[in-house]
């Protein structure tokens, strides 16, 4: 049986009509499973370079029908998130509000429409199976465990009108709601108003997780007592009117002002108090079920110092939170509960890994393509890569590792990676403002030997699978200023363990660092800059390399670095608009001439550019008969990814 699992809006990323039909859609993604197990899965963003795209996934769905050589026609069900009556009620109060867009009556005929148009093969619309919003979650977590008995939860800003659901199962089949969480009570939207005082805003929540721990919870935690009240049912109450009350201790912070001690203060209050609610909530289930296994999905379970809580709490002998537990991961929670609706009896196995995307293609295609760059790097092929990764890593280089499958998820589990030694701690502010151009207080994470981990972290024995870097741990007080890089402020790490079984490249790199450095431990951080999603392809790698300032690559067996560009090095390539940016006239300039700029469409950013530089990109000027001050510049539209500047075709 095959399952395509969508997640995302369903306005392909050409339209305009519908930008976010079920409340806040994002974090497109398509999964597609056989007869239970996951064959391929990737998240639009890493094809269309949109971060947190809301589009139909054409993309992604198409890379799956490729990835098992199928069509639509082939597959059994195509599973969608979200309800289907509410998804078709927002879409008549869109109408209502927009009497310019074409009137929609039904999601399921509109989206079996786009795809026809799109992937270019007819299919009957009622092989769609919407799934509710929480369903997804809480069955994209459970499935994915293995687990026959468990307490299963999800937490998350908003879908179908709800914010969360608490289900158990003790059979493996029958699923008890005990409890569903309304809107007016979502940790995830309350978490995103209070930071929007610190000068955040959607998307930005894990910033502020990595606040807190300079801050001290106890200043505002008479205030924040004040915004909830626990229920003896283990139910709570959100007041969140009563927000406007830390307008009594600070002004709003813009974006780019200092942190002060005050904002650290607040984001510690707001994660103190999230953990206690949550900790309220799993208490009070966890002894009427008497249920010691756990389940976590929803995007509040990519907070990993609240899941770190819940791992140290001692309430559960096993928890697994679902790796890709932000909406991409409703794509598969759809499919897999489409499938043991059908087949209730099959078994279910835990996943081992979440490598189910794009693969590195061969050496030989890697060669031909890193040829056409051979103006901006020089390459070489190694016999041995990991033994050369690691040498790099012990010369204190930090380095790009591209290799295999990209994960499915939000993070880099070793295939699509900045990594770096964990010990120095100034690798810390090195990678922060080189290469992410992020706030210097956010730590980075270890991926350290599984076998190895007890040796460094406090770790509870059979507890829960920490290899997709989804629980904040203790780092062993005798380590802490030993692994400098990877140690956050308050002696806690977010930690990944990497096994021989299901990635052994990058195991093999580790135990090579651990030969020459005896530390079976490397920083391991998403290969990407501020302003683009992780890299995918081999040019996305070098895209990310060339404008930032990584010490070297390594994709497949190649170990790549830069040199110096002459002018007529840059002959052989050109600069071309991304296809999600468009040229704008930005007024005249003081002269009386026309100013142009280059806008991202659904991000708003924008960029002022030359007449020169709007010559280069529209009219292909070659660009070596531009200046240094020009090409600077056209490496800037680069590095903020308006612009591509790519080999000449």
């Amino acid at each position: 049986m095959l399952i395509l699992g969508i997640s995302g809006g369903i306005d392909s990323i050409h339209d305009t009509i519908i930008e976010f039909p079920y409340g806040k859609a994002h974090d497109s993604a398509a999964v597609l499973i056989e007869d239970g197990h996951v064959v391929a899965a990737i998240e639009e963003e890493r094809l269309n370079r949109i971060k947190h795209t809301n589009r139909l996934p054409i993309a992604a769905i198409e890379f799956c029908l490729t990835e098992r050589q199928v069509t639509l026609q082939d597959i059994d069900y195509i599973a969608v998130y979200g309800t289907e009556h509410y998804i078709d009620q927002l879409l008549k109060l869109h109408t209502w509000n927009h009497p310019d867009k074409p009137l929609i009556h039904s999601v399921r005929n509109y989206m079996a429409s786009k795809l026809q148009k799109y992937l270019g093969s007819e299919f009957s619309a009622e092989k769609i199976i919407f799934v509710p919003h929480h369903i997804c979650h809480t069955m994209s977590a459970y499935y994915a465990s293995g687990y026959d008995e468990s307490l299963i939860m999800s937490l998350d800003g908003t879908g179908d009108g709800l914010s969360g659901l608490i289900q158990s199962t003790v059979d493996g089949q029958t699923i008890n709601t005990l409890h569903t969480i309304p809107e007016d009570n979502s940790l995830g939207l309350f978490y995103l108003e209070v930071i929007k005082f610190l000068g955040y805003q959607l998307f930005d929540e894990y910033k502020v997780m990595g606040l807190a721990p300079y801050g001290d919870a106890s200043v505002y935690r008479s205030v924040f007592r004040k915004f909830y009240t626990l229920h003896p049912d283990g139910t709570y109450t959100l007041h969140t009117k009563r927000i406007g009350l830390l307008y009594e201790y600070l002004t709003p912070r813009r974006k780019g002002e200092t942190f002060t001690q005050v904002h650290q203060n607040i984001s510690a209050s707001l994660q103190e108090m999230l953990e206690t609610i949550v900790l309220h909530m799993l208490t009070f289930f966890k002894k009427e079920t008497s249920i010691r296994k756990l389940c976590m999905a929803g995007g509040v379970a990519h907070n990993c110092s609240m899941n770190g809580k819940i791992y140290y709490s001692g309430l559960f002998d096993e928890i697994f939170v679902q790796p890709a537990a932000h909406d991409a991961g409703c794509s598969l929670g759809a499919a897999l509960h489409v499938y043991y609706t059908n087949k209730p009896e099959r078994k279910r196995e835990q996943i081992t890994d979440v490598y189910w995307g794009t693969d590195l293609p061969p050496d030989e295609s890697v060669g031909r393509e890193l040829a056409k760059w051979n103006g901006l790097v020089e390459f070489v092929q190694v016999d041995n890569i990991t033994e050369a990764a690691a040498e790099m890593l012990a010369e204190g280089k930090v380095i790009g590792w591209v290799q295999g499958r990209s994960e499915f998820g939000p993070r880099a589990l070793g295939n699509r990676s900045i990594i770096a030694d964990p010990r120095p701690s100034e690798n810390k502010t090195i990678i922060n403002s080189m290469v992410k151009k992020r706030e210097g207080y956010r730590p980075f994470a270890p991926a350290v030997l599984a076998s190895e981990a007890p040796t460094y972290f406090d770790v509870i024995d059979g507890c829960s699978s920490l290899d997709y870097m989804v629980f904040v741990l203790n780092v062993k007080e005798q380590w802490r200023s030993e692994l400098g890089a990877i140690t956050h402020v308050d002696g806690t790490a977010r930690v990944q363990t990497v096994r021989k079984d299901t990635n052994p490249l990058f195991y093999q790199l580790i135990r090579n660092f651990q030969q020459r450095t005896g530390i079976p431990i490397v920083l391991n951080t998403s290969f990407n800059n501020n302003a683009e999603p992780i890299v995918n392809s081999v040019h996305d790698a070098l895209a990310c390399y060339l404008t930032t300032e990584l010490n070297g690559l390594c994709i497949g067996n190649y170990v790549i670095r830069k040199k110096a560009a002459e002018y007529q090095d840059w002959a052989s390539y050109e600069a071309v608009l991304m296809p999600y940016a468009e040229i704008v006239c930005s007024g005249t300039h003081h002269t009386g001439g026309i100013g142009y700029g280059i806008r991202h469409r659904y991000s708003g950013s924008e960029s002022a550019i030359t007449e020169e530089l709007y010559e280069a990109v529209v009219k292909n000027t070659d660009l070596s008969e531009l200046s240094a001050p020009v090409i600077e510049s056209l490496t800037e539209l680069w590095t903020n990814r308006l612009i591509s500047i790519q080999p000449k075709r």
